[in-house]
């Protein structure tokens, strides 16, 4: 008998923890801290449902507690209870009520999904133009691509985006099904490689701010041993700012290794990566060609690989087996004929690539 109550107390403080637990959660990551249009108008779903089938359960509950205590055999003996069926006004109520229910949560949800829809800004005029921001999103495994076709910018990994703007996002994958997701910013929407998907996302300024204008981002489709490791990071900045990045970006010159290491290391790289990875924010190559992420702003990025802490050793890591942080991932080459002095230049080269200091 004591063990049975000792495991229900275990098994009651548990379930404490894991409710107090499902409440915790990151500005930058959680979906239930919205930083964004779409965020909110999810999250005000989620919350119109849940209050739904609480109410519902509720009072399943109530009628049923009062059937088993009104209607108990200690009361009634073995006397048969009333019985309502045929009962017009019972059948009636039970019958309108649901109905009117699934109207609450029904209305608001089509109407949503419509509104959600509506990628009508990123068509182009007459003239070729368009005024919203559009992004072409590429994922790989176990990597992103960001491509802004009007600005002729292209990065890996790391996704810059302007607040308190609608940005819109043609999704498309480049091997296997993958999806797009930013918890903080917005549900998820499949990468196929057949057919393009497009949606948009609003990242609120003040939202941003608290998460110190980085958001997480993830791939939420089973694509293979790694996805668990196919983060990407989102840095959102006011407009401004973004324009400032913009120009920098396609105002970028090609990297001048500024010591004798590095200078070795950029040989380094031309001979052995060159052919998969670029090192210019206007990689005009095409989409075929471009098999690896852009380096161009390798130096600035906060992870390697998207997990791996940003420094050296860990490039260094990286680069001697990359198969054991990514299992399954596509880096193939030479890199394990490489001596220890040339992963020194080579990684010092990589972390030199930057566009902004």
């Amino acid at each position: 008998m004591k063990a049975r109550l000792s495991k229900w107390r275990l098994f009651s403080l548990v379930a404490i923890v894991a409710l107090v637990l499902s409440g915790c959660g990151e500005p930058f990551l959680s979906t239930l801290q919205p930083a964004g249009e779409v965020a909110k108008t999810q999250y005000d779903l989620m919350i119109l449902s849940t209050a739904i089938m609480v109410i519902v359960i509720l009072a399943v509950v109530i009628v049923y507690v009062i059937a088993i205590i009104r209607f108990r055999r200690k009361k009634v003996g073995n006397k048969v209870p009333k019985q309502v069926e045929g009962n017009h006004k019972l059948e009636i109520i039970w019958t309108t009520i649901p109905i009117l229910l699934l109207l609450v949560l029904a209305v608001p949800t089509v109407s949503t999904t419509f509104s959600l829809d509506d990628t009508k800004a990123m068509e182009k005029d007459s003239e070729g133009n368009r005024e919203a921001l559009v992004i072409n999103v590429r994922a790989n495994l176990y990597w992103w691509e960001f491509e802004y076709p009007d600005q002729g910018i292209i990065t890996s990994q790391d996704l810059v985006v302007p607040t308190d703007q609608k940005v819109y996002f043609n999704l498309h994958a480049s091997d296997v099904k993958h999806s797009f997701w930013i918890p903080a910013v917005g549900g998820k929407l499949d990468t196929n490689v057949d057919g393009v998907n497009q949606f948009f996302l609003e990242f609120d300024n003040e939202k941003a701010k608290e998460a110190e204008n980085l958001f997480y981002g993830k791939c939420a489709e089973l694509c293979g041993p790694s996805h668990a490791l196919m983060d990407f990071k989102v840095k959102a900045m006011p407009e401004a700012e973004f324009d400032s990045w913009v120009k920098n970006m396609q105002n970028a010159e090609e990297h001048k290794p500024t010591t004798a290491k590095a200078q070795e290391g950029q040989e380094i790289f031309n001979q052995k990566c060159l052919s998969c990875h670029a090192v210019s924010p206007q990689d005009g190559r095409p989409e075929q060609a471009r098999m690896a992420p852009n380096l161009a702003t390798f130096g600035e990025r906060s992870r390697i690989a998207g997990i791996l802490e940003h420094d050296e050793e860990q490039l260094k890591n990286w680069i001697r087996d990359p198969e054991a942080y990514k299992p399954g991932n596509k880096m193939t080459g030479t890199y394990g004929e490489l001596s220890e002095s040339e992963l020194d230049a080579l990684a010092e080269y990589l972390m030199g690539l930057k566009v902004q200091e």
